[in-house]
């Protein structure tokens, strides 16, 4: 749900009644993830998928219901191929979905943390007792938490510091808490939407190449930093789509600035004064990619300095150079495009190879990718 946040945070402040239909899990070749949503108002104005088109007429009509008779349900939609006329996905996959009509609790407080880019995490009942189906809590990166799982203080204390882990993670899934922690004499098991603000990319070299693949890292949701030592190419006019706009020598600013887990750092600078100290930073940080550009007498050369000033085998692994998958590309939008491409299969376990012939999983879970189970508490 929360990835519709900032739609429906709108429809919050209009005081629209809604309900949202949410993929809570998955099995096979799944359309979408965990987390996907579709709502539906009172006027029947639709937003988001939870399939991809297979099943969204169906999903469409049960939001409708749930506004009129304000229950919660749980859905499964399978394979269709068996019968023509049923509704279900053709992609062999399964999904579990639930609809919810939205109508206060702490709802409106998640897709307003959401909406605002703020770190949040909700967690709803999505198997058990029929009566606590869909009952909710909010949970801040701080511990504290709101709303709650029907009236039981130790359950919504147990849910909060899962919820809080997969939060810190930046996970959405499931989790299971067994019926001895639930409290109500079975098991349950919970969705935990994280909302957390998008993952940095930076990138080093204010060069037409950067122009392209900072259109690229938006597209794929990043935010976005163009840093240069050299002011009369690191401006507004010629990236108009950063976030950031950085004056600085790259090592520098690595240095100053924050990066975690999911961090990208693309080096495009093609310099040895810049790349040699930049990248000696680079490659000791606990980023999810470094990638640099050159061709392979640079990537030979850059990497015999590398050694000289102390950098380890084990360090230079980490390294992607020559920048990129193998795209046969020649000109900045095609050269984005291979470093985007590399970026994600390296976010989700990809192989890079054409799916065509291939026998390898369409959809991968990388370090990085929503699960459709995350584990258990007893």
């Amino acid at each position: 749900m929360l990835d519709i946040a900032e739609e429906l945070d709108r429809w919050v402040e209009q005081g629209r009644d809604f309900a949202v239909a949410t993929v809570v899990a998955v099995g096979g070749s799944a359309p979408r993830q965990p987390g996907a949503a579709l709502a539906v108002d009172g006027e029947g104005t639709a937003i988001g998928s939870v399939s991809g088109g297979c099943v969204e007429g169906a999903v469409y009509d049960l939001c409708v219901q749930s506004l009129q008779d304000g229950e919660t349900v749980l859905e499964r939609f399978g394979y269709s191929d068996e019968d023509a006329f049923a509704v279900g996905l053709t992609c062999g996959g399964v999904i579990d979905i639930l609809v919810t009509p939205v109508r206060g609790g702490v709802f409106p407080a998640a897709l307003a943390a959401a909406a605002r880019g703020e770190a949040a995490a909700l967690a709803r009942i999505t198997e058990g007792p029929a009566g606590l189906r869909g009952e909710a809590l909010l949970v801040r990166p701080d511990g504290s938490y709101e709303g709650g799982l029907g009236g039981h203080p130790e359950l919504d204390r147990t849910a909060a510091g899962e919820a809080l882990a997969m939060l810190d993670a930046g996970r959405t899934g499931t989790l299971t808490i067994g019926a001895d922690g639930s409290r109500c004499g079975q098991p349950l098991t919970l969705l935990v939407e994280s909302s957390v603000p998008p993952p940095r990319m930076i990138v080093f070299g204010a060069i037409d190449f950067a122009s392209a693949l900072v259109r690229v890292g938006k597209l794929l949701g990043y935010h976005v930093t163009v840093c240069d030592a050299r002011p009369v190419f690191a401006t507004a006019v010629r990236f108009p789509e950063a976030d950031d706009i950085v004056v600085e020598w790259p090592h520098r600013y690595l240095e100053s600035t924050e990066v975690d887990g999911r961090t990208v750092l693309c080096v495009l600078t093609h310099d040895a004064k810049f790349d040699v100290p930049l990248l000696e930073l680079a490659l000791r940080l606990p980023v999810a990619y470094v990638g640099a550009m050159g061709s392979r007498r640079t990537h030979e050369d850059r990497n015999e300095r590398l050694r000289a000033v102390g950098v380890t085998e084990l360090e230079l692994a980490r390294l992607r150079s020559p920048i990129g998958l193998d795209l046969g590309a020649r000109t900045p939008e095609e050269t984005a495009l291979s470093i985007g491409a590399e970026i994600v299969a390296n976010r989700r376990g990809g192989s890079g190879r054409s799916l065509t012939g291939a026998h390898t999983p369409i959809h991968h879970d990388g370090p990085d990718a929503p699960a459709g189970r995350i584990g258990s508490v007893a």
